[in-house]
């Protein structure tokens, strides 16, 4: 899972760093393997050496956690955000089943007789 550049640019402010680390630089990665963790399902030691020693990152994950990164990540203008692109995609998902589902759309009658009407079976023309 990679983060774009707005997006990191978002979430960077809210890592602490503490005194002695972590670098910089690996911030990004770790956080992404955090992502990589909870999108996947799977378990921290099965974790991509991409991000870093999954030892690491479990631990950078529980100093996140108990400080609030994710709280603070989930505030509200936050949960806005995700609720107006929510909003628009089952607008451009409607939109779509509309185009495809016309209501006004109906079988149209055997061109070969005439209908009886309420059972649609052709009449006898004899």
């Amino acid at each position: 899972m990679q983060l774009t550049g707005a997006e990191w640019e978002f979430i960077g402010p809210y890592l602490p760093i503490g005194e002695y680390g972590p670098y910089p630089e690996r911030l990004r990665q770790q956080f992404e393997g955090v992502i990589w963790r909870f999108k996947t399902g799977g378990q921290w030691w099965e974790m991509p050496a991409e991000f870093g020693a999954w030892s690491t990152v479990h631990n950078r994950f529980r100093q996140w956690r108990d400080a609030g990164v994710f709280e603070a990540l989930m505030d509200e203008d936050v949960l806005t955000a995700l609720e107006k692109a929510a909003a628009e995609a089952e607008k451009a998902r409607s939109k779509g089943a509309t185009a495809t589902n016309k209501p006004d759309r109906r079988p149209k009658a055997a061109a070969s007789g005439k209908s009886d009407g309420a059972s649609g079976a052709v009449a006898n023309p004899g």
